[in-house]
């Protein structure tokens, strides 16, 4: 008879568990992408060509779900993290990577997760279990490990240092930005408008995304349409449907499984075989993802006190 009440909360669970895991599989995939379409597209021509593509998916889906407006509630923070998420922070980071090799990149960028868990906690009234600490600690032991290891193949300069910790920053406001609005609207409605506000910032590289598109190669753009179609449409998506469950640090915490990812995908699609820093850095990244999304054990049942409830919220 205990066991019917939670079987919603458990499905509930195990649905943000996927919705998570799958954003963070697409987002690493992303990385190999940019690889190649950074080639040919300058960063904001890039930002602007992948978020026209991912606002055209969701703007269908929305359609054909007759989804409609977001309510003026949720507009605030669809529009901070459009501009701040979807806009700044996509062409701050096409940036910064050409301006420093690609572990420089990683060791900035990961500071995200650790500024989502400390603007959760200050204007979301996160809480900071020891277990999520402590997770977060060791994946970004992790992610270091990752970029000091793929470090010294490229030049670094101040300027994309600052680029890719400016889009460290962009990502946390984003994120925190975006929790209260899922409250509000549904997960479609702030992906698909928080995208389209991007690209409306992105507007002003028009004229060299049409320059650029008409002397690329069609792998170049072949993986601009995919970074759109499914690292941006698809991943935003269902990062959207896990955090709407769940609290904004501890998804902050699960893509530290990225840097992982995208050691196992460059070796699988690019044959860049890892050295063992690098796959012990990998190793770390996702035990301290393991660590940080644990649960502590339920103590055992106290036969005159009726079972706590429990939150969504604390287990996704």
């Amino acid at each position: 008879m205990n066991a019917s009440p939670r079987t919603p909360a458990r499905r509930t669970q195990l649905l943000a568990a996927g919705a998570a895991t799958v954003t963070v599989v697409l987002w690493a995939s992303a990385f190999v992408s940019i690889r190649s379409a950074g080639a040919a597209y300058s960063p904001g021509a890039l930002a602007l060509g992948r978020l026209l593509a991912g606002a055209l998916v969701l703007g269908a889906f929305c359609l054909v779900r007759r989804e409609g407006w977001p309510p003026r509630s949720a507009w605030r923070g669809i529009a901070i993290s459009g501009v701040l998420w979807f806009g700044f922070y996509m062409v701050a980071l096409n940036w910064g990577e050409q301006q420093v090799d690609a572990g420089t990149a990683a060791l900035v960028v990961n500071v995200g997760p650790i500024l989502i868990a400390l603007l959760g906690a200050r204007l979301l009234g996160d809480r900071m279990p020891p277990r999520l600490l402590a997770g977060m600690a060791v994946s970004f032991a992790g992610a270091v490990t990752v970029g000091l290891s793929m470090s010294g193949e490229g030049g670094s300069s101040v300027l994309g240092v600052v680029l890719c910790l400016l889009a460290a920053v962009a990502y946390a406001g984003g994120v925190v930005a975006q929790k209260p609005a899922l409250g509000r609207a549904s997960v479609l409605q702030v992906t698909t408008f928080g995208c389209l506000v991007g690209a409306v910032c992105c507007l002003p590289f028009s004229w060299q995304l049409v320059t650029e598109a008409a002397e690329a190669p069609l792998s170049a753009t072949l993986n601009m349409v995919y970074l759109g179609v499914f690292p941006t449409a698809l991943a935003f998506t269902t990062w959207a449907y896990a955090l709407a469950r769940t609290t904004a640090s501890r998804m902050g915490a699960t893509t530290y499984a990225v840097p992982a990812l995208v050691v196992l995908m460059s070796w699988l699609a690019l044959g860049e075989v890892p050295g063992l820093l690098t796959l012990a850095g990998g190793v770390l990244c996702l035990a301290g993802v393991a660590v940080s999304r644990s649960r502590p054990r339920a103590a055992a049942p106290v036969s005159c006190t009726a079972p706590q409830p429990e939150g969504v919220s604390e287990s996704a």
